[in-house]
């Protein structure tokens, strides 16, 4: 098989089965094409779907109406529509919840062509949203259970926010990867999140981010930033676009006074080769990831290419790209690290003592960064009052047959 050949496979596995569903349809809702993730989370096989069913028609008759008078006649005025939570009915009669979004494809001419929309299984989420809602409501109405159900919630908070991060971190070929996340509060949902996941052809998508807010409201912004970057990067792998894309998505879901927004880093690593790993990136008002080097230095990398994401329409976002060689080390983290309050007179542990604290570990793989990393945020005791995540990837020597060297621009 031709390298061509094997991306177009990759490409094709990748859409079939990402970890969403994906379907196409005629602008009258006659459904062209549908992933296998999708076709398995309703229960019918592709000649039952295509070119016989309209999107419309796998909904409940509430999901329906709510599609037909609202969410139709957006995406026409639009263009795109996202984040909106619906119910399907799945070929046996039961109901799964998920998120939608949806873009109109249009040709050379600006001309219509088609619609394109990704679904997010939402029944995870639902159930702990519930169940956490629930929890809050019999813990104010009861002073007697007031601790019993305070840990009742904590759990409950604890099992939402495992659900918001990835359970564990997938592995490139040589690399070494490792992330740790810090829960300020027992009692509220964090909004800080980071993933990486593959691309197929031994290219791999990454980011880390930090969304605005606590609690229930800022778990959903969460599980819609991670999903809608997971889900651009298919269809767009530029992170310029992602971000872009994610961008529109906030914006158009949160226009209210309880507008929302985060920052975010996002990058594509390449393939490895016998210097490393090309590494494109771009980011919406974040703090700069820390590169160690395998020389035993440390530095700020720029990684910023706009301003906060959500917060204003049609962002531009600029891309810079580096290579991440053998021993070196990217280390992105979220804010909290850089707020914490540190001695009696609550100064701020700043950018400058993270980047004196990075110099003393160089060189160091993800794993020991992580690790005195986890050591310093322990050490913050009451001083870390705000959620914290760290993640850092190494770049490892490659097998004999490594690919062509990759040069720092």
């Amino acid at each position: 098989m031709t390298f061509p050949a094997m991306l177009e496979d990759s490409a094709d596995d990748l859409y079939e089965h990402a970890p969403c569903g994906n379907l196409s349809t005629m602008l009258d809702g006659t459904i062209a094409k549908i992933n296998e993730t999708l076709l398995g989370w309703l229960g019918y096989d592709r000649d039952e779907i295509v070119a016989r069913r309209r999107f419309s028609d796998l909904l409940t008759v509430g999901g329906k109406i709510y599609y037909e008078t609202h969410y139709a006649p957006l995406l026409t005025m639009q263009g795109e529509i996202g984040g909106v939570a619906l119910d399907l009915r799945a070929k046996d009669g039961r109901k799964l919840p998920v998120l939608v979004t949806s873009t109109v494809k249009t040709g050379a001419d600006g001309q219509p062509l088609l619609i394109r929309t990704t679904l997010f299984d939402a029944r995870d989420r639902r159930a702990y949203e519930t169940e956490l809602l629930r929890a809050r409501h019999a813990a104010e109405a009861s002073e007697q259970a007031a601790q019993q159900d305070r840990q009742r919630l904590q759990k409950l908070v604890a099992g939402l926010q495992r659900s918001l991060l990835p359970r564990t971190l997938a592995t490139p070929p040589a690399m070494d990867v490792a992330a740790y996340y810090h829960m300020a509060s027992a009692d509220e949902v964090g909004g800080d999140f980071y993933d990486l996941f593959p691309l197929g052809g031994d290219r791999w998508g990454f980011f880390l981010g930090d969304v605005c807010g606590k609690g229930v409201e800022a778990a959903a912004v969460t599980s819609l930033a991670r999903y809608t970057l997971r889900a651009a990067t298919v269809y767009d792998p530029d992170p310029a676009a992602v971000l872009g894309n994610l961008n529109t998505v906030l914006y158009q879901e949160y226009q209210s006074d309880n507008h929302r927004h985060c920052t975010v880093v996002f990058g594509i690593l390449g393939h490895a080769t016998s210097a490393g790993r090309a590494m494109t990136v771009t980011g919406g008002g974040h703090p700069p990831a820390l590169l160690l080097t395998a020389a035993g230095t440390a530095e700020y990398l720029d990684t910023s290419g706009g301003p906060l994401v959500g917060l204003l329409p049609d962002l531009r976002f600029t891309t810079h790209t580096y290579t991440l060689r053998p021993g070196d080390t990217l280390i992105l983290y979220t804010d909290g690290l850089i707020e914490a309050r540190t001695d009696a007179d609550r100064g701020r542990y700043s950018s400058e003592d993270l980047l004196d604290f990075a110099t003393s570990l160089a060189p160091a793989s993800a794993g020991a960064a992580v690790a005195a990393l986890t050591d310093l945020l322990t050490r913050f005791g009451t001083g870390l009052d705000d959620d914290a995540a760290v993640m850092a990837l190494t770049a490892l020597p490659p097998p004999p047959a490594g690919g062509e060297p990759v040069h720092r621009t």
